[in-house]
């Protein structure tokens, strides 16, 4: 009687264990709002979807959710809708398959638009896998974001941090189910699990089901397209994701949204900033064949909201693997490549690359960007900062590689003046235009750039020379400004015997214009 007891026993507790779930990906945090969120996680089987969550450790409460197969096997993604909860509050969470439990995670839900609080966005882009360094996007994670985070406030991770954006290329294969859950969310399951992630799909994700099915993206785009482009606002910062891949960038109807989109937040008097993010780059300083006109007809959209409202945009993009930053010039519009964290390095003189004038630096690296959004009622501003892992030939251990504030609210450097010029007779050659020095009713500006102009007449209608120059260029890993104080400038191709008029304005590092300087006239002299 005994034995038959015990053979029972083994046989049920045999059982058990076999019956009991695996989670293969960690819970993830998805489309965040003040009040509710959205909790994923994947099994190898089993459809009971439930999280037992609270404002302590000792939870209290539990919500149940779906589940639905991911790939035609018995493997089901679970998902869970809390509702009810508090703005700005940190809770506590498990997730529960079956007989399967979690480890307690948390997660920290955004404040209402209007709310004074600071907050961090990251961006970071291209982690699809390297097979000569598989691990790098593990590192980013676990030795780049988290100590980062950790070491400018020791609180948790989800209390520094409101969400995650990816611009494109989470896995090399988006066909590929196993990538999804060996390369981009296992390296990233304890940032993804405490800090809200959304992406916007790159060509390596191929359009694929498995994309859509891992994430719940907000529906607020067009309803044929859902998820194909988006928006989410976190307090007053609007972010908007779009699909730059073949086959959705020709739609008309996105530009059409976007416009649309845009117009509704000029309106809207609690967002401050747009944060765009799309995977392809406009102009990239590493890699042109990787350029494409649709993120070119986006940033004209972009700088014209800027432009009417005053409120400063950006948009982040990956693709090409390396950073750059860069700004529109006659707005307040930041490009950011934000790339990479995994994907090969295109380096330096590997690919056909340019200098374009809007861009002031470019970085053959890995790493990520942190943009830190201050909502103050008295000025508004972000700051973006670039913290470096380095290359395969230059490690760097979490280092600010560069950084740029952007402030709402204008405060225009004092008007220069063009020193020597008018009524003057010039040389053909070699004339050097020369400005008074930079100075500003804000004592932190510095002279970040300057423009000179010369025409034929006084609406500079009819350019002759136009030059726009940054106080760094950062390409090819030599600075092309050095040294040049941004106060004179040569021209050269001149016209004898010409009457020519001339004008110059000044830049700070925050992105305001000054007005320009008053007209000044020189005329050349005649042939010999």
């Amino acid at each position: 009687m005994k034995t038959k007891l015990i053979v029972r026993l083994s046989i049920f507790f045999l059982c058990s264990s076999i019956s009991a779930q695996t989670i293969e990906i960690a819970p993830y945090l998805q489309d965040a709002n003040p009040t509710s969120i959205k909790i994923m996680w994947q099994t190898d089987f089993g459809d009971e979807a439930m999280v037992l969550w609270g404002t302590s450790p000792k939870l209290g409460k539990r919500s149940s959710g779906t589940s639905f197969d991911i790939n035609f096997t018995e493997k089901r993604v679970h998902e869970v809708h809390l509702e009810g909860l508090k703005r700005f509050t940190t809770y506590y969470y498990k997730v529960k398959t079956g007989k399967t439990v979690s480890q307690l995670y948390q997660f920290k839900t955004p404040p209402f638009a209007g709310d004074i609080k600071k907050f961090n966005i990251l961006a970071m882009s291209d982690m699809q896998i390297d097979n000569e360094h598989p691990s790098k996007f593990l590192e980013i994670v676990e030795d780049g974001v988290l100590p980062y985070l950790k070491s400018k406030n020791q609180k948790d991770v989800s209390e520094n941090l409101a969400m995650v954006v990816i611009p494109g290329d989470l896995v090399q294969s988006g066909t590929n189910f196993s990538q999804w859950q060996e390369h981009f969310f296992k390296p990233a399951q304890n940032l993804f699990s405490k800090v809200p992630v959304y992406p916007v799909p790159g060509n390596h994700e191929r359009n694929s089901d498995f994309y859509f099915k891992y994430f719940h993206l907000p529906k607020n785009g067009s309803p044929e397209y859902a998820e194909h482009w988006w928006y989410k606002d976190y307090s007053n910062t609007r972010v908007i994701g779009l699909d730059s891949n073949d086959g959705y960038r020709d739609i008309k109807q996105q530009l059409s949204w976007l416009e649309k989109l845009l117009k509704k937040t000029a309106e809207n008097p609690d967002i401050d900033f747009v944060f765009a993010q799309l995977h392809h780059p406009h102009k990239s300083e590493l890699w042109i064949p990787g350029e494409t006109d649709f993120t070119g007809k986006v940033i004209k959209l972009l700088e014209e909201f800027s432009k009417k409202t005053g409120k400063p945009s950006l948009h982040f993009f990956g693709h090409t693997h390396g950073y750059s930053r860069g700004q529109s010039k006659e707005h307040k519009h930041l490009w950011v490549n934000v790339a990479s964290a995994g994907g090969a390095i295109d380096n330096w003189g590997e690919f056909e690359g340019r200098d374009y004038d809007e861009f002031t630096v470019t970085q053959d690296e890995y790493g990520f960007v942190l943009a830190t959004v201050d909502p103050s009622k008295e000025n508004p501003s972000f700051t973006l900062k670039r913290i470096s892992r380095g290359n395969n030939l230059e490690f760097r251990d979490n280092e600010l590689t560069d950084s740029i504030t952007v402030y709402k609210n204008r405060v225009a450097p004092i008007k220069p003046n063009l020193i020597s010029l008018n009524n003057t007779v010039q040389e053909i050659e070699g004339l050097k235009l020369k400005a008074s020095p930079f100075t500003s009713k804000l004592t932190s500006a510095i002279h970040a750039a300057a423009q000179w102009q010369v025409a034929t007449e006084t609406t500079f209608t009819k350019l002759v020379f136009d030059s726009w120059k940054q106080h760094e260029n950062w390409y090819y890993k030599v600075n092309r400004q050095k040294d040049d104080d941004l106060t004179d400038e040569q021209v050269r191709r001149l016209q004898p015997n010409t009457t020519y008029y001339a004008r110059v304005r000044y830049r700070d590092q925050y992105l305001n214009w000054s007005d320009w300087s008053e007209i000044r006239t020189f005329k050349t002299k005649k042939n010999d």
